[in-house]
């Protein structure tokens, strides 16, 4: 009988809880994909890497969403149950309080497992992962993200149009090229070039790439000023800039947790108990939802959503709060992030007790009558 009620309640909780983290992750996904989709459409954001970072930002993201998907995947589960006074059978059927705590509980260390392996794991590694795609795409020069029909800015000091650009992006046709004179005495002054066609070409200077433009003009002007000088060219090379990729990001966020545990800085320090306190999050949450999931049947299984979602608010706000108070050095490392764990701890083991405690002073009065 308790194995049957086991599957039906984990049934319940973890499908209310998948639905919510798909829906949560496509709401976030959705928006960091049109942003990355606009860097693609500027030209600043090479479209081939596109797909590869969001894939690589899927554990970075479902780390965060899981535990709040169990959190409101109990609410929402089990007020159906007391709504539908489904709970209230089972609790005459001899299941008790304790025993709908370890019910919860034995899914939600599955939950907390899967939490630890993406935080300590899966999700330093996507951001390496996406840090090195970004180091790649600094590399590239203005020419490997150039898009047809399209006036971009490169290094805030030349702007690039090609009217048209071949598959293989080795030759554009129709090419306007402006950009600022910074070494200039002359406010403003500005070099604008015209030309049929432009191909990249390797130098024998290593690392050196050059922007051979062919059959058009340059123009060396000063903005509202004349006369401005007007040179036809044959052949004109224009220096690309080179952007060589550097490491791996030393950002504490991208190293793995073996190199924060060998670290002795506070920005390790913070973030290693950040990643730890993620899984450490998913008990907590559990005995939080479980007295908010208590409603009336008159009153609706969203009675106690709002309340919990703003508790679940509070309790990640105060985390990154002593995440920042730590790196900062405004809090000592040996107190961190523990403090608030304790806290919200002590508030789930409140609203747990508040029910017996309020049902034996009850009983207390009626005997006492």
């Amino acid at each position: 009988m308790s194995l049957i009620i086991f599957r039906y309640l984990s049934r319940q909780t973890l499908q209310v809880m998948l639905a919510v983290t798909s829906v949560v992750l496509l709401i976030i996904m959705s928006g960091r994909f049109v942003n990355y989709l606009a860097q693609a459409a500027t030209g600043s954001l090479k479209a081939d890497f596109l797909f590869a970072i969001m894939g690589y930002r899927i554990p970075e993201f479902l780390v965060m969403i899981v535990p709040l998907g169990l959190f409101l995947g109990i609410i929402l589960a089990y007020g159906r149950l007391y709504v539908d006074n489904e709970m209230t059978v089972l609790s005459a059927c001899g299941l008790t309080d304790r025993q709908l705590l370890l019910m919860t509980m034995i899914p939600a260390f599955g939950v907390a497992l899967l939490v630890a392996l993406l935080s300590l794991k899966l999700a330093p590694e996507g951001i390496q992962k996406v840090e090195r795609i970004f180091a790649e795409q600094r590399a590239l020069t203005e020419f490997d993200t150039l898009v047809a029909g399209r006036f971009q800015q490169f290094g805030g000091q030349r702007v690039t149009y090609t009217e048209s650009l071949t598959d293989s992006k080795k030759q554009m046709n129709d090419v306007f090229i402006a950009s600022q004179n910074a070494n200039s005495s002359s406010m403003g002054s500005m070099t604008v070039v015209l030309a049929r066609q432009a191909r990249l070409e390797a130098s024998a200077e290593a690392g050196a790439r050059y922007l051979l433009l062919s059959d058009g003009y340059r123009y060396d002007l000063i903005p509202g000023s004349l006369p401005m000088r007007s040179t036809r060219f044959g052949n004109y090379g224009l220096r690309m800039e080179e952007r060589h990729a550097g490491g791996v990001s030393s950002k504490e966020k991208a190293l793995s947790t073996d190199a924060l545990l060998a670290s002795d800085t506070l920005g390790a320090r913070a973030e290693l108990q950040w990643r730890i306190s993620l899984p450490l999050l998913v008990p907590v949450v559990v005995l939080l939802a479980l007295p908010l999931s208590r409603v009336n049947p008159r009153q609706g299984r969203y009675l106690k959503l709002l309340p919990g979602i703003l508790l679940y608010l509070l309790y990640l706000s105060l985390l990154l709060s002593g995440r920042g108070a730590v790196e900062d050095g405004r809090l000592p490392v040996s107190i961190g992030l523990w403090p608030v764990h304790g806290l919200f701890l002590l508030i789930a083991l409140m609203l747990n007790l508040a029910g017996p405690v309020k049902l034996w002073l009850m009983r207390w009065r009626a005997v006492n009558a």
